[in-house]
């Protein structure tokens, strides 16, 4: 509890419970902040906040209210440091970690968790936030302040010494990482991604800049992506990883395989080599981005190589295997450089036909759908398009612009149903195939027109499986 004087300037003296911008959310004694989003203005919900027991109420308009009420410039920008003052965050000397990038961010950051070790670092990114104590689901990878500020809290009382945090472009845009500064900071790559969000791409590479900018420690740079130099320029200090031999960490060699991949790295004029659980050439740069964050913060390569056998990172490269002879994979990827490189993984692996199921998610880039339908027809042996995440648009107006520069259609095929459409694929599976069902990765909801359903690609792949080699087994049986 905080009294309200104590967050802003003002002669109110009333106590604050709590942070709230959703106005069904608030409980009593709460303040809440009146934030702008794209298409909501929470000074519409004042009344409401009101009936659900708010305390106080910060806004940008003039307005009669019944109970204390701060005007201020922006409340979208004040946010952040109400919420730092209220968690008392510059007290709880946190080392805080982020991460940005178009692709791996989760399995990069997840990785840092592990190698650090869960007692000593949380986690807040797409798989939902944790540390060796607790887990729970996030509404997004990079929260509000009011939750991101409170989980640095629960963090800390959980005896957290560092917190690593996928940062999102979207994060900086809406301004949900103003006024945080990160002890280290690192990025996968960049490719096409969110236009729709930020207007153009080079928008959308600005935003993943600031993470450099707001990194106080050392930043580290993807030697090998093309943007490494623009990443170079913003940050104050940097250390680089890559294939390139100048790279502080050199990726010297790998091998991979369908259950590990060898990894050799240089690092300060010594050579490491060691198995990682981490499987296709991407994630070798991710491990390689994680290790040298986690390097640059003091951390010895002998305990992190040691710690490397311990990752797990939920929704990537999952397999699943039920005793089928084929093989099913559930994958977060979800943009087209992330589809080319888990297709470029599975060609290692020596299997017959490579079968994709992937839709697009609704309101997002519509730009980039005829971009993922070609590189899932170019680099996999056959498609069956369907819906992710639809929100307010038509499924399959998604899925005809999915396919809408496929010239073969003997490639691909349409099933709507997302769990019928996982089912189809396991259905004409053949010997040695492998069912690839990309895009959601370990997500547990759907997001459709009027509401949001409980949904799990893993689970729909399991089940399905069990279902067909009972039938097969019926079917032998008699």
């Amino acid at each position: 509890m905080k009294k309200l004087k104590e967050l802003i300037k003002t002669d109110y003296d009333v106590n604050v419970f709590g942070i709230k911008i959703n106005s069904k959310e608030v409980e009593k004694g709460d303040m809440f902040v009146c934030i702008k989003g794209v298409k909501t203005d929470r000074h519409d919900f004042i009344e409401e906040a009101i009936k659900n027991g708010a305390s106080c109420i910060i806004g940008e308009k003039d307005i009669e209210c019944s109970i204390p009420y701060v005007k201020v410039k922006n409340t979208n920008y004040i946010l952040p440091e109400l919420c730092r003052k209220f968690y008392d965050f510059d007290r709880l000397n946190l080392k805080i970690i982020g991460v940005t990038g178009t692709d791996g961010k989760t399995t990069t950051t997840t990785s840092i968790q592990y190698l650090i070790g869960k007692d000593k670092c949380g986690y807040i990114g797409t798989n939902g936030v944790s540390c060796a104590k607790f887990t729970k689901d996030s509404p997004n990878s990079t929260p509000d302040p009011t939750l991101l500020y409170k989980y640095f809290k629960e963090f800390y009382d959980a005896g957290c010494e560092y917190v690593v945090m996928e940062a999102s472009s979207e994060g900086f845009l809406r301004g949900r990482l103003d006024d945080l500064y990160f002890t280290a900071g690192g990025y996968t790559n960049i490719s096409w991604e969110h236009v729709n969000v930020h207007g153009s791409f080079d928008n959308y590479v600005k935003c993943k800049l600031k993470c450099a900018s707001q990194t106080n420690g050392k930043f580290i740079i993807n030697n090998d992506d093309e943007y490494h130099d623009r990443f170079k320029e913003k940050a104050l200090n940097t250390l680089s990883y890559g294939e390139s031999k100048n790279s502080d960490l050199y990726i010297k060699d790998y091998t991979v395989t369908s259950r590990y991949t060898n990894v050799t790295f240089v690092y300060l004029g010594s050579e490491y080599s060691f198995t990682s659980p981490l499987l296709g050439k991407f994630n070798v740069y991710n491990l390689a981005c994680a290790m040298l964050i986690c390097l640059s913060l003091g951390f010895d390569m002998e305990s992190l190589i040691e710690n490397t056998m311990n990752i797990d990172v939920s929704g990537r490269v999952e397999m699943i295997n039920l005793g089928q002879n084929f093989q099913v994979m559930v994958d977060y990827a979800h943009t087209p450089n992330g589809i080319k490189s888990i297709l470029d993984f599975v060609r290692i692996l020596e299997v017959n036909r490579a079968i994709v199921v992937i839709g697009s998610a609704g309101e997002r880039d519509y730009k980039k759908r005829p971009i993922m339908g070609r590189t899932v027809i170019d680099n996999a042996d056959y498609a069956i398009f369907t819906y992710e995440d639809p929100r307010s648009e038509d499924p399959l107006d998604i899925i005809n612009q999915m396919t809408s520069e496929i010239d073969d259609k003997s490639k691909y095929e349409i099933v709507v149903d997302r769990s019928l459409a996982i089912k189809k694929a396991i259905d004409i599976a053949r010997p040695n195939d492998i069912v690839l069902v990309l895009g959601k990765g370990s997500e547990t909801y759907e997001k459709l027109k009027n509401e949001t359903i409980y949904f799990n690609d893993m689970e729909e792949s399991r089940k399905w499986i069990k279902e067909r080699l009972e039938r097969e087994k019926i079917s032998i049986a008699n």
